[in-house]
């Protein structure tokens, strides 16, 4: 294909997805990458001597069509993915990966950016430019510039092999999703299930040409089956697939990835002079160490732990009374916790969902933007979309300046991968005066509406969208000059504040009374539901902290370690769970053979950073509620140091100058109900 005729090869604002066929992609790549290496070498063949702008800056301003190009086709690869695209995915990952070495194995370009690096204390530099300074000449010596010939080349093969062994694990996890189907004939065999959940599992049934109910397992169709499904047999069935993903020995299966990627990740970390993946990661982090992550954990745990422990025997004990089981699996952990949840708070999902209808839900957290921060959001048509489901909304500030494009893409499908997430298609950034804005997506998986209702959501999604539009204003008021430093790209253990504290919103009656209304009556929630919603937050807190702390010692293991031993995938995981494991072992399932977080996606030796977020979320939040949730003084100082500086200055001194102090971990213990253990 001519490159004349490829879209992503022209000059373009908004991604042009109309005209974009999936051959466009290879080629667009690959003249990119020659484009961008020609910018490289116009930088290194400077004949001034080397200066922040001719070398810093021009290294940061470089390759932006790349990098446009490769938002658009991951996030497609994410979002809207076919076989084409996934088989496309690894042929350019490597072509990327070595792309990415060119540029910090070139000596010539290290070389320029350490001499202006060696006199940076003289240069009179911003607090951004020297961020932008100290990360580049980091991101080279982190990465091998200072390597042998030998060792650069090791570098390079192995980086490629990672490129595409994290591609495969994500094939084969969302291929195991795709692939499982659990079709009941039987209606008895649904007896506990809401009515819209029945109503779904037939829909989906008759428009695959089969008769009867079909239960996936994706989010929306797998949650409420294992919460309100009676048949203890299928709860079983369901689980042990959903949790059996990539363990089965079979072309899908995942433990060699997993074991070739932890291994690759340690051998590279010893290249670079690091005794771990972890030691590596965190020199980045806020943490800092694997200790510091290990004491953290293990604090959070000693904290958490004795409550976790009493509400496993009252779950076990309820549901012994409730229906004579002897021994509580896991299998029977949201179901009784559930009913229990209901007999003590008489607070049912499904008496809250008519409430929380989706388009009533996006226009609360709308009007929380707006009363916080003065955005306005307009639907459009105008903006191009990747697939007909997707809203889009250009997004305006009080005083009417254009601040982002946003896109909004809300319910599951064949090509799409299982859980939520933000992204975005453009940066922002500041080039000759003029300020870049952002595109910005939120990308989730919601109950879809059917024949007969609307899309409603659980409480848990309603705070999943939160949080994910939270990362969304983190990418939307940006405002730095800097690409790399621009909106999420702040340490990995920071980068989860914004969207934490922003779920506090949905527990909050000034926030509900904007949004949660009745679906067919329009009546305004009740305020007891508002109540009950709030006593029953720390409901099983101790055993949500330590399920979440296993994920982040589970993480720890694979990366903190070295796993050239490890033999048995199985038999490591169990160990590395041994110390927050309360429920009996399952031996068909594996955990790390679908733990996309680490595995696939940017969480490896991060994975404890949702727990750490907790402590600044927790905290932030209480400056709020000392105000006023709505108040302006506390939300600009969030916005101006917090939202609007991505990665351009050490996030505790951005969390300091909002919060005037460094965060208190009882702020997360006292919101916890954990600070009485």
């Amino acid at each position: 294909m001519s490159n004349n005729n490829n879209p992503l090869l022209e000059s373009f604002e908004q991604a042009p997805f109309s005209k974009i066929k999936n051959d466009h992609f290879k080629p667009a790549f690959l003249r990119a990458m020659d484009d961008a290496r020609k910018e490289i070498d116009e930088i290194v063949a400077n004949p001034e001597p080397p200066t922040f702008s001719n070398t810093l800056e021009a290294l940061d301003f470089a390759g932006q069509q790349l990098d446009r190009i490769s938002s658009i086709f991951f996030n497609l690869n994410s979002a809207e993915t076919n076989e084409e695209i996934q088989k496309i995915a690894q042929e350019v990952s490597p072509l990327l990966s070595e792309f990415s070495n060119d540029i910090t194995l070139n000596q010539g370009l290290f070389e320029r950016i350490k001499a202006v690096y060696e006199q940076r204390d003289s240069l009179d530099l911003t607090p951004e430019q020297y961020t932008l300074l100290d990360k580049k000449y980091k991101s080279f010596s982190r990465n091998g510039a200072n390597l042998n010939e030998t060792d650069k080349k090791r570098l390079r093969e192995i980086d490629a092999e990672l490129s595409k062994l994290k591609l495969k694990f994500g094939e084969n996890v969302l291929a195991e999703t795709n692939k499982y189907e659990l079709l009941i004939a039987n209606e008895d065999a649904l007896k506990g299930l809401p009515e819209g959940t029945v109503e779904a599992a037939a829909n989906l049934a008759e428009s695959k040409g089969k008769k009867g109910w079909l239960i996936t397992l994706e989010y929306p169709s797998y949650i409420p089956f294992m919460k309100y499904a009676e048949n203890r047999e299928l709860r079983k069935k369901l689980a042990i697939a959903f949790g059996s993903k990539g363990f089965h020995n079979d072309e899908l299966d995942n433990q060699q990835n997993v074991l070739r990627i932890a291994n690759l990740r340690f051998e590279r970390a010893n290249l670079l002079g690091y005794a771990t993946h972890a030691d590596f990661v965190l020199e980045e982090r806020m943490a800092e160490t694997p200790a510091k992550v290990l004491e953290f954990l293990n604090e959070l745990l000693t904290k958490a732990k004795p409550a976790a422990e009493r509400e496993y025997t009252e779950l076990e004990d309820y549901a012994k009374e409730l229906d004579g089981i002897d021994r509580l699996e896991k299998w029977d952990s949201a179901f009784y916790s559930e009913k229990l949840k209901q007999k003590l708070f008489n607070l049912d999902d499904e008496k809250l969902k008519p409430y929380f209808k989706l388009e009533n839900v996006i226009k609360g957290v709308f009007l929380v933007a707006e009363k916080l921060f003065g955005l306005q959001f307009k639907e459009v048509s105008t903006i191009e979309k990747y697939h007909p489901e997707v809203k889009t909304y250009e997004v305006y500030d009080d005083a009417n300046n254009f601040i982002s494009l946003f896109y909004a893409d809300f319910h599951p499908r064949t090509g799409k991968r299982d859980g939520a997430w933000m992204t975005s298609f453009k940066s922002q950034y500041t080039l000759n005066g003029k300020n870049s804005r952002p595109h910005i997506s939120n990308v989730c998986n919601f109950t879809r509406s059917t024949s007969t209702k609307p899309s409603l959501l659980t409480f848990n999604e309603v705070t999943t969208l939160f949080h994910e539009f939270g990362h969304g204003l983190h990418g939307m008021l940006a405002n730095t000059t800097y690409p790399s430093l621009s909106g999420t790209s702040v340490y990995w253990d920071f980068v989860e504040l914004p969207s934490q504290v922003m779920e506090n919103w949905c527990y909050e009656k000034e926030a509900l009374e904007l949004f949660a209304f009745h679906y067919e009556t329009g009546e305004l929630i009740p305020m007891e539901l508002v109540e009950k919603i709030k006593e029953s937050a720390n409901f099983q807190e101790g055993l949500a902290t330590v399920r979440q702390l296993s994920f982040g010692f589970l993480d720890m293991a694979w990366h903190g370690k070295d796993p050239s031993n490890i033999k048995d995938v199985k038999a490591y995981e169990t160990e590395a769970f041994k110390s927050t494991n309360l429920f009996p072992e399952t031996p068909e399932t594996c955990m790390s053979t679908s733990f996309s977080h680490i595995f696939q996606g940017g969480y490896s030796s991060g994975y404890y950073s949702y727990k750490w977020a907790e402590v600044l979320d927790a905290d932030a939040f209480a400056y709020f509620k000392e105000h006023g949730i709505f108040n302006r003084e506390i939300a600009n100082k969030f916005r101006e140091h917090v939202l609007s500086k991505g990665g351009t200055e050490n996030p505790m001194e951005l969390y300091k100058r909002f919060r005037g102090a460094e965060p208190n971990i009882d702020a997360l213990l006292e919101r916890a109900g954990l600070l009485k253990n």
